[in-house]
């Protein structure tokens, strides 16, 4: 399969690369795309080394597949020029992801809404990915009612220049690249992404509205506070979810253990939970500290955790190439 990445220097785009390796997609050629400024510069795939190749050029030699995480101005201008060539495009922005007609994706949720007329697929935000792969079981047994989320997020979930920010602040750099307005390290930052007129950040709409578009129920009610906290290796969330009707906890655990990309790691007595640390370069969501919320009826606390450059971002999109792949949506099984 031709797979192009777009975006395939930065920080996500690296992680693609990574992630389409280790779980061995199967790519026959690699097209890895980038800005003007680094086109012709290389990177490595399996060992080899590719050159870095313009949109144009990229484009003509009619992908199967592009992968995009380039920001979401460059998603809108260059996705529909993809799909216009017949390749499917997975795209990491916010670009696409409240568009009524385009498909909004978490493999282990929705998967099957996918089509082979869905050229332009979105993939979701980081925080909003491990979220629903935890919600949508329980929802499925219970019929969610209320989500309240407050996260812990990485530096990494705003860029190397973020993760360039901490490090220099810990060595007592101070003149280096910021990505914040304020110190972050031995800090908490309760803002990511700007603020909206309703008090809101964009980040935490997009938990609301995105979750709901997901799970296919806007009846389903979010309320989120995101916050930014000088860790690497993945987000933590602690999510208050009520339900319709009550619930045994030794079910929640048991259907948690049987869903689909969730490990459940719970085990308080020997202090065992999910850490960032713990989640760091691995796939799956990591779901502990489940517990009944004592203060209402109905109503459960966990903590949630994932790596938001693989689950969050690379490994949730070649996870829907993957899917497509498998139910002959892209690739050659189409063309013939």
């Amino acid at each position: 399969m031709k797979v192009a990445v777009v975006g395939a220097t930065g920080l996500v785009g690296t992680k693609m690369l990574q992630v389409l390796d280790e779980r061995n997609f199967p790519v026959t050629e690699l097209i890895p795309v980038a800005s003007a400024k680094s086109v012709g510069k290389e990177v490595t795939f399996k060992g080899k080394q590719y050159k870095i190749v313009s949109v144009e050029d990229a484009i003509k030699q009619k992908p199967d597949v592009a992968i995009f995480s380039a920001g979401g101005s460059t998603s809108l201008e260059q996705a529909p020029l993809f799909a216009a060539a017949g390749t499917t495009v997975i795209d990491n922005s916010s670009a696409w992801r409240m568009d009524p007609t385009k498909k909004l994706v978490v493999p282990e949720v929705n998967a099957n809404v996918l089509t082979a007329e869905d050229k332009i697929i979105a993939n979701p935000n980081c925080s909003t990915i491990q979220m629903v792969v935890a919600l949508k079981p329980l929802h499925d047994r219970y019929k969610i009612k209320r989500v309240v989320v407050s996260t812990y997020q990485s530096v990494t979930g705003t860029g190397v220049k973020a993760v360039a920010q901490l490090f220099d602040e810990r060595k007592g750099i101070e003149d280096g690249p910021k990505a914040y307005p304020y110190t972050i390290d031995l800090n908490v930052i309760p803002q990511i992404d700007v603020f909206t007129a309703n008090g809101y950040t964009k980040e935490e709409m997009k938990m609301i509205l995105e979750t709901q578009k997901i799970m296919g129920d806007n009846s389903i009610k979010v309320t989120a506070t995101t916050v930014r906290i000088p860790v690497m290796g993945g987000h933590s969330e602690s999510v208050n979810i009520e339900f319709a009707e009550d619930f045994d906890l030794a079910e929640v655990r048991e259907i948690l253990e049987k869903a689909p990309g969730i490990i459940v790691t719970d085990d308080t007595a020997n202090l065992k939970y999910p850490m960032p640390l713990d989640a760091h370069d691995k796939d799956e969501v990591f779901v502990g500290r489940i517990r009944r919320d004592e203060s209402q009826p109905n109503t459960l606390n966990c903590w949630i955790v994932s790596d938001n450059l693989r689950k969050g971002a690379a490994t949730n999109a070649v996870q829907i190439a993957e899917y497509l792949a498998a139910k002959h949506l892209i690739g050659q099984a189409v063309e013939a």
